[in-house]
């Protein structure tokens, strides 16, 4: 059970409330009125609490479950034990999270402005909008109505935040427009100059970077991620997508639409993903590239040239992972005879 210090319920909710919740169907009607007082987990979940089974792996944990209810894919159905309440649906994963936001909600903004904020007199400061001790909003500055801006954050001059915005405390956002319900967690710095520069005998120049930040609705960057500003063009991040922490994304890169893009990726400058990309932790792209609409791309590649659509690729060089696997058991051949030979 998540800790009350932290997380405060909002239920009890009834099975037939969690169906209609979670599009899910209950699979024996006699239980539509049992109460269900919270969320865990498959392995401690308790006659009282609501879990979900997603992952093959977990399937005996889920048949030893003392899960009150829970949300399963018809076809794992017969793995219940006896007695538990099984909301079937064919997105288990998905109708567990909207369950487990009923219970947990995202609490309602209010209209407050600590103290210890500055916000300069010509920023505009929409309604219902919270701003947190030590934030520093500058000059001409636009934030929407429902926003909450975190501790400490700094967001620069003319910068545009849409409304319902969630930012997490020492975020910096500067020289950047932003859409609606744009949730950035901690520490993240939107904005900063790329790592542009021209150089010479006697050095390095450093060139203005003079392009923006543009977020679309519904985006998701994660705790110390970067994404630096165009330098002539724009830097463009598009709707819906979810960038984990630790990301660094460079000047003028392009995301489409519902990319994903785990930990640690780090993005050189003019590269452009098209729609539904789904890049792995650690994976590094040179500059100037183009990835096709819904490429897959596994862990720790390099990508150092342009990939059509619709493919999975892996290795580094990067290469479709057909290829890369064909490749790995060759070298591990490879290596079972060369250790014969040495033996």
């Amino acid at each position: 059970m998540p800790d009350t210090r932290f997380f405060k319920s909002a239920g009890p909710f009834k099975v037939s409330a969690l169906a209609e919740l979670s599009s899910s169907t209950i699979a024996d009607q006699h239980f539509v009125d049992k109460d269900i007082i919270d969320v865990a987990p498959i392995e401690s979940a308790g006659s009282d609490q609501v879990s979900f089974l997603d992952n093959p792996l977990y399937v005996g944990a889920f048949s030893k479950s003392n899960a009150g209810v829970c949300v399963v894919h018809p076809d794992k159905a017969s793995h219940a034990p006896e007695g538990m309440v099984l909301l079937l649906s064919e997105t288990p994963y998905l109708s567990y999270a909207k369950i487990a936001s009923a219970f947990y909600p995202e609490l309602d903004s209010i209209d407050k402005t600590a103290d210890t904020a500055f916000v300069h007199p010509t920023a505009v400061i929409g309604k219902k909008s919270t701003i947190k001790p030590g934030v520093v909003i500058g000059a001409r500055a636009e934030i929407g109505s429902q926003c909450e801006i975190g501790a400490n954050c700094v967001i620069g001059p003319g910068v545009i935040l849409g409304d319902q915005c969630k930012i997490g405390p020492a975020v910096s956002i500067q020289y950047a427009l932003i859409g609606d319900r744009v949730r950035i967690f901690a520490g993240a710095r939107i904005g900063e100059a790329g790592f542009g520069f021209a150089s010479s005998e006697s050095g390095h120049f450093t060139v203005p970077q003079l392009g923006r930040v543009i977020i679309g609705d519904e985006t998701e960057i994660g705790a110390n991620t970067t994404i630096d500003r165009g330098s002539a063009a724009d830097t463009k991040i598009g709707k819906g997508c979810r960038i984990d922490n630790l990301v660094q994304i460079g000047h003028n890169v392009i995301l489409g639409n519902g990319c994903i893009v785990v930990a640690q990726v780090g993005i050189s400058g003019s590269t452009e993903l098209d729609d539904f990309v789904v890049v792995g932790g650690q994976v590094g792209f040179t500059g100037h590239l183009k990835i096709g609409k819904g490429v897959q791309i596994a862990a720790q590649s390099g990508v150092m040239n342009d990939l059509p659509a619709g493919e999975k690729y892996s290795g580094s060089p990067a290469v479709p992972m057909r290829q890369w696997m064909q490749q790995a058991a060759m070298l591990r051949s490879i290596g079972r005879k060369k250790v014969r030979k040495d033996g």
